[in-house]
């Protein structure tokens, strides 16, 4: 693909001939795949009764140092496959009732993941498309998706720029998560739901960290401010400490009772209607997936 020749698809704006050479992402030319099943553990509008056909990419243009994912998008792990694979995968995924497609940080792929649902989406693939982001992204790639993604599962991890730059290696993340966000829910608009199932729509995660909850409480007054109930807010208590990190030892453990409190307190305050909220146990390594490579075949 040309536009694999020039790379400007995430805020990185890297512009590396990916055919022959990585930016920072790591991605080379073709799609690559850690793992892909039904997912029990996403919102329940979303994992519903028989779970989310979860595709995760392999690689990712953020570097957190927190990531419960770091095997895959840190560290690389995957399988290169063809878009006819990944196109098997999502109809595959579909046959074992999977309520939905959920691509797992695609924004390094998205001409692949693009060109394969133009071929498949209303034809053979018949369910909806999640599209699961960091929301570190430009809002020219998410124009690639418009008419093919139906729900935007997106991040606003931080509001104060400083922690992005400290946690997760990329500056201007407020600014340019917002404008990511504000292009998602300009292509689904207001969720709609069917038999308890989200059909279109834009769920807002909000991961809380531990030492800033304020900062999650400013992210989740934005939120309401701009889009009032028209989204979900997803109040995430769930960062779980993987490895030690020696720099930010707040980031060594898990949120507290106090902290979670504080934001949903204050989320209930301001008017917010449609959230889910988390009980402590989401905030357990048994939820993170075990990538192994007897799952990419």
């Amino acid at each position: 693909m040309e536009i694999l020749k020039s790379c400007m698809l995430c805020p990185k704006k890297c512009g590396v001939n990916r055919y022959e050479k990585k930016g920072f992402c790591q991605a080379s030319n073709k799609v690559k795949v850690a793992y892909y099943s039904l997912h029990m553990w996403e919102e329940p509008v979303i994992s519903g009764k028989n779970g989310s056909g979860t595709i995760f990419f392999s690689n990712c243009n953020m570097k957190c140092i927190y990531c419960q994912n770091k095997k895959i998008s840190l560290d690389g792990y995957g399988k290169l496959i063809s878009n006819k694979k990944l196109g098997e995968i999502m109809l595959e995924l579909q046959k074992k009732k999977a309520h939905n497609i959920n691509l797992v940080t695609p924004t390094h792929y998205v001409p692949e993941i693009a060109s394969v649902l133009k071929k498949i989406k209303g034809k053979e693939l018949k369910i909806p498309v999640v599209y699961n982001t960091s929301s570190y992204e430009n809002v020219g790639t998410l124009m690639m998706m418009r008419g093919l993604v139906d729900i935007y599962l997106a991040d606003l991890k931080y509001y104060d720029d400083e922690l992005g730059i400290k946690y997760s290696s990329c500056k201007d993340y407020f600014e340019t998560a917002s404008m990511a966000i504000d292009e998602m829910y300009r292509q689904v608009g207001k969720f709609t739901l069917k038999n308890g199932l989200l059909k279109k729509g834009l769920v807002i995660r909000v991961l809380i960290l531990p030492g800033h909850s304020d900062d999650a409480i400013k992210i989740v007054e934005y939120i309401y401010k701009t889009y009032g109930n028209d989204v979900i807010i997803s109040i995430m208590n769930q960062y779980t400490p993987v490895n030690k990190i020696e720099k930010y030892e707040n980031l060594n453990r898990k949120v507290t009772e106090e902290e979670y409190n504080k934001v949903i307190n204050m989320a209930i305050k301001l008017g917010v209607k449609n959230a889910f909220v988390q009980e402590g146990e989401a905030a357990s390594e048994s939820f993170i997936p075990k990538f192994d490579s007897s799952v990419v075949r």
